[in-house]
């Protein structure tokens, strides 16, 4: 492996590791790059009164109970939710879609060319890598609309930079909130965490706000439950005697005001509970094993079908997609998990009824380099691949494939397609809000079809 390779493989660790303890306190950057989203945001831990729930906190001006607010979130009417699954590390656009049928590739490409995947319906030259077998069944049914060539222009190939433009939803290196995080201190509550919720522990920086609070988990059965100094039958026996306290009819307005905080606290517990610290139900079968990916996906899907008031989420897919050496070994693997737990999400939704409230963004910070290296791998490019997936998507191509023969000068994929536009065309068509107001010159961005 070059030097240049081990240089990039540590930035790329560095990139997360930086954003891993965003909000407490961040280590030297080196001059250049960009603060991390979320940078100055205060992690606070909290209990909610009634229902032990445990989450960490961004972005609260002070430390409060949230229950009521996520009750009554809750309570009111079911909007759309759109969920981000970052790919780390940069994926390699063509090997997601493989272009058999350019003539370059297998010259560009002697060690790493895929085979054996399918044809793609709107550009015969490309082919669903077959660990992609899920997306492509259902882009088939038309619930998977496909970004081939996805940037920006003037790329930077820092792993770092590049995941920052994309988090923030801009080219600014000096921009400190998330896209998601300021549609969410437009639009959403001061007393619901729930309505940005983070399933990786910690804060992903496209959720970072300055007005309202978000949440972060480490996984879906991060809830317990309890009351100070009692538990075991005793507890649910009190908290089911509490709850009731909530359907007691009175004249009373302060008994009424008590009533009416106590059902939507009951309510909350009853909600969660099927998340308390065990396994998860679900009406699909997802894949084996204890990925985190896998289980992040199961529990958003329990945590909607339940009314939890979800807004926005942001998790990370399986595995590491900076893949400089042994690119086959490693990035079959982490398809594989990744499409089938998107599949299955998906199927999820649908057996529960939910489908047509939730699209889900899959993107990457970056492509790779066309042309592969002498390690069996591909160093950092430009234009890479992202997918919208869900009933209400087009189901859809979004910007051509460029062709190899249109290389840029240093051997990297054109974008054909921008990711602020394509942010401008979530915002407005599926979030239903003004663009203009999330991202910086969105009137100069393209508006695409995204949503039917």
């Amino acid at each position: 492996m070059s030097a240049r390779s081990d240089i990039t493989c540590a930035e790329c660790t560095r990139a997360d590791l930086v954003r891993a303890v965003a909000g407490r306190g961040l280590p030297s950057i080196e001059p250049g790059m960009p603060l991390p989203a979320g940078t100055g945001l205060t992690r606070r831990s909290f209990v909610a009164k009634s229902a032990g729930l445990a989450l960490a906190v961004y972005g609260a001006g002070r430390l409060q109970l949230f229950d009521e607010g996520i009750a009554n979130a809750a309570s009111g009417p079911q909007g759309p939710i759109l969920v981000s699954v970052f790919l780390q590390g940069g994926a390699d656009a063509l090997s997601l879609l493989y272009p058999d049928g350019d003539p370059l590739y297998h010259t560009l490409r002697t060690q790493l060319a895929v085979t054996g995947g399918t044809q793609f319906t709107e550009d015969p030259r490309l082919y669903w890598n077959p660990a992609l077998a899920p997306l492509a069944t259902l882009h088939d049914e038309g619930k998977v609309t496909v970004l081939p060539a996805v940037g920006y222009d003037h790329p930077d190939q820092s792993h770092f930079t590049s995941r920052h433009f994309w988090e923030v939803g801009a080219t600014d290196p000096h921009l400190l909130t998330g896209w998601l995080g300021r549609y969410l201190d437009a639009t959403g509550s001061p007393d619901n965490p729930l309505q940005g919720l983070s399933i990786t522990g910690s804060l992903e920086p496209s959720l970072a706000t300055t007005k309202v609070p978000v949440a972060a988990i480490d996984g879906p059965n991060q809830y317990t439950f309890g009351a100070q100094g009692v538990w075991g039958s005793v507890q649910n026996r009190m908290l089911d005697a509490m709850g009731a306290l909530g359907s007691v009819h009175s004249k009373d307005p302060a008994f009424l005001t008590a009533a009416n905080v106590t059902k939507q606290a009951d309510r909350l517990r009853r909600q969660l509970l099927p998340f308390a610290g065990g396994t998860i139900k679900s009406p699909v079968p997802y894949p084996d094993g204890n990925d985190g990916f896998t289980t992040g996906l199961q529990g958003v899907a329990a945590m909607i079908s339940a009314g939890l008031p979800l807004r926005c989420v942001a998790l990370e897919a399986s595995g590491s997609y900076d893949t400089h050496a042994g690119q086959t070994a490693a990035l079959t693997p982490a398809l594989t998990t990744t499409a089938a737990s998107l599949f299955s999400f998906q199927r999820d939704l649908e057996a529960r009824g939910i489908a047509d409230r939730v699209l889900t963004l899959v993107w990457s910070e970056f492509g790779r380099r066309a042309q592969e290296n002498g390690s069996g791998g591909t160093d950092h490019g430009a234009a890479g691949t992202a997918f919208l997936i869900g009933t209400r998507s087009t189901g859809t191509a979004v910007g051509e494939f460029p062709g190899l023969a249109s290389l840029d000068p240093q051997g990297n994929l054109k974008a054909t397609s921008d990711f602020r536009s394509v942010y401008c065309s979530l915002l407005e068509q599926w979030l239903k809000f003004d663009a203009e107001r999330i991202i910086p010159g969105a009137g100069k961005f393209q508006r695409y079809t995204l949503v039917k």
